[in-house]
C-alpha cells in the first residue's frame, strides 16, 4: 500500500482545526467530548484523513475512559504503533498505516479475546453506518 503524503497546508484544507491538531499534531480531544464515545450504531469507523477502514462497531466497547475504545482493529495492517514517552508515561501511540494520522493509543487493559484497549479520538474517525 502506498502512503498518502500531504503538506500541512493540504491537510488544513481537508480537516477542521480540531481534526488537524489531533491527527497531524498528535493532539487529544477532551475526554467524554467526542461524537463516537457513547455511540452504539453499527458500522465501520474509517480514518478521517484518508478514509481507510480502521475499526468495526462489533469490536467497540465501553471502557469508561472517555474515548471510543475497541479491542482490535479491522486488521493489523491498517494501524501502526510507535512509542510515546510524552506526559510522563510510556504509551503505544496508534497511527493510520496509510496516512500516518495520529489516532490515539493502545493499552494492555482491554477485554478478551485480545486484552487490548485501542483508545481512539472521535475526531480522528468518521463513522460509516451499516445495517448489521
Amino acid at each position: 500500500m502506498e502512503k498518502i503524503r500531504k503538506s500541512d497546508e493540504e491537510w488544513r484544507e481537508l480537516l477542521s482545526e480540531e481534526q488537524f491538531q489531533v491527527t497531524r499534531r498528535h493532539g487529544t480531544e477532551r475526554p467524554f467530548s467526542g461524537e463516537y464515545c457513547d455511540s452504539k450504531a453499527p458500522g465501520t469507523y474509517v480514518c478521517v484523513c484518508c478514509g481507510q477502514p480502521l475499526f468495526h462497531s462489533k469490536e467497540k466497547f465501553d471502557s469508561g475512559s472517555g474515548w471510543p475504545s475497541y479491542w482490535q482493529p479491522i486488521s493489523e495492517e491498517v494501524i501502526e504503533t510507535t512509542e510515546d514517552a510524552s506526559h510522563g508515561m510510556v504509551r503505544s501511540e496508534v497511527h493510520c498505516s496509510r496516512c500516518d494520522a495520529h489516532l490515539g493509543h493502545v493499552f494492555p487493559d482491554g477485554p478478551p479475546p485480545t486484552g487490548l484497549r485501542y483508545c481512539i479520538n472521535s475526531v480522528a474517525l468518521r463513522a460509516v453506518p451499516s445495517d448489521e
